[in-house]
């Protein structure tokens, strides 16, 4: 399941991390990558575990855990610290699948990629090219999202970003270990859930219907779910 979220962070919010990210440090995006992602990888990439990751990333933290839409989504279990890219002019990250599990710096904690995630900072207009560009059963997808969006997609998709040629494109990307392994599975909750969203927002969470379709969803949760 492919998902663009809006509205991640607010207008105020993202110009907050445009700010802290002109005073980061900045290194070679391939420090990051596997194998043979390096070699198909030009970027820029703000030093991992450094301050001006760690403040924006506790910021973007914070603000999935208050968005619902995510939550349902990807029902979450464990999510990487954010990390945050720059592709200028010239720049792109070719075809690859990210690698399967990625052990957080300094700790202990390893994240399955369940799913993967694009937080766009720049406004679509302020550069040319930088498409995501998603592979899955029904073919290519095309993303570039307003600033503040996010687009949450399956970890084990080939995607790649293709190269920009005017301006240049900022984002947070990082990595979620869902509590339901499967895909499919999200899905098939995902749907059910803003169903029941969506009965109850026009009859009621008291709705006879909306409680039993919420107990559904719960004992299906508890059947899925690894945690």
């Amino acid at each position: 399941m492919l998902l663009c979220i809006p509205q991640v962070l607010t207008k105020a919010e993202v110009a907050r991390c445009r700010e802290r990210l002109a005073e980061a440090e900045w290194v070679d995006g391939a420090v990051t990558a596997g194998e043979q992602s390096s070699l198909v990888k030009k970027n820029a990439q703000v030093r991992e575990g450094s301050a001006v990751a760690v403040e924006l990333g506790d910021l973007i933290l914070d603000a999935l855990g208050a968005s619902p839409l995510f939550v349902s989504a990807a029902l979450p279990l464990k999510t990487f610290p954010p990390l945050f890219n720059r592709y200028g002019v010239g720049e792109q990250f070719g075809s690859h699948i990210d690698n399967a599990i990625r052990p957080v710096r300094g700790t202990t904690v390893k994240v399955r990629t369940d799913l993967s995630a694009t937080l766009f900072l720049t406004e679509p207009d302020a550069y040319d090219g930088g498409e995501l560009v998603i592979e899955g059963a029904f073919g290519a997808q095309e993303v570039k999202l307003n600033a503040g969006d996010l687009v949450l997609y399956p970890g084990s998709s080939l995607h790649h970003v293709t190269p920009v040629t005017r301006g240049e494109r900022v984002s947070s990307f990082f990595w979620v270990q869902s509590m339901v392994r499967s895909d499919s599975d999200r899905a098939v909750l995902f749907d059910l859930d803003q169903a029941i969203q969506a009965h109850g927002a026009e009859h009621g969470v008291g709705h006879p219907l909306t409680v039993q379709l919420t107990g559904v969803y719960h004992n299906l949760v508890r059947r899925l779910a690894d945690t």
